[in-house]
């Protein structure tokens, strides 16, 4: 940013961001943490792909939105939390609005693989879980645990040396394509896989991906985690 932009003229061009009607509906519905495409977000805010990709645009320029891709996707999510609370602010002013609701079968969401690691509501709150108790920290290429994260881990049962040495990333975000929240990917999110699995505290159906959560995993979960499944 121009440091000779002076404040009021940075808070008009991002207001100005903000109150197109089209571009309002794309940030308020990214307010519940997920990503979406570009064509979702056409939809939402009832404007053609075209004028769509020029509103994210006018976004990405004003810090307000942030672009990462995943395979061939594109998705779009808010810039940072202090966005959320301006938007936040703007919509208790303005009153209630829709919300979105993915159009995915609910066992499906609930709980399924995605590769070799779990997704769905189930992974996501895993993954926001082992953050919470401060068992993950964020860098450059991925995620990695903290001390008491690899503690945590091998009392579960998981040989955290053993999976890190696996040719393949450690662990990262991975964004699940019903929740649009990160779950964990790489080879420790395979390994917490495993080990729920041979823990039996989830199960897999023969002919899916779907997986469910057993009344012992609910209560080692808990017991364990803190985690409320």
């Amino acid at each position: 940013m121009n440091a000779d932009v002076g404040m009021d003229e940075t808070v008009s061009r991002i207001a100005a961001a903000i109150g197109d009607p089209g571009r309002a509906r794309m940030l308020c519905s990214l307010l519940d943490g997920r990503a979406r495409t570009s064509t979702e977000l056409a939809v939402l805010a009832g404007v053609s792909a075209s004028t769509a990709s020029v509103h994210l645009s006018r976004l990405r320029a004003a810090n307000l939105v942030q672009l990462f891709a995943q395979g061939k996707h594109h998705y779009y999510s808010l810039r940072s939390p202090e966005v959320a609370s301006v938007l936040e602010g703007l919509c208790v002013l303005a009153g209630p609005g829709n919300r979105f609701t993915p159009a995915t079968p609910s066992r499906l969401r609930a709980a399924r693989t995605c590769y070799d690691h779990i997704a769905g509501a189930l992974g996501v709150a895993l993954h926001d879980r082992l953050h919470t108790v401060g068992w993950l920290t964020v860098g450059d290429r991925g995620y990695d645990l903290t001390s008491c994260g690899v503690e945590g881990l091998e009392a579960l049962g998981i040989d955290v040396d053993r999976t890190r040495a696996m040719r393949r990333r450690f662990a990262f975000a991975c964004l699940d394509w019903s929740e649009r929240r990160p779950h964990l990917g790489g080879a420790l999110g395979s390994a917490l896989l495993t080990l729920l699995q041979k823990r039996k505290w989830i199960a897999g159906d023969l002919d899916n991906r779907v997986l469910a959560i057993t009344g012992a995993g609910r209560r080692e979960l808990l017991a364990r985690l803190g985690l409320q499944t």
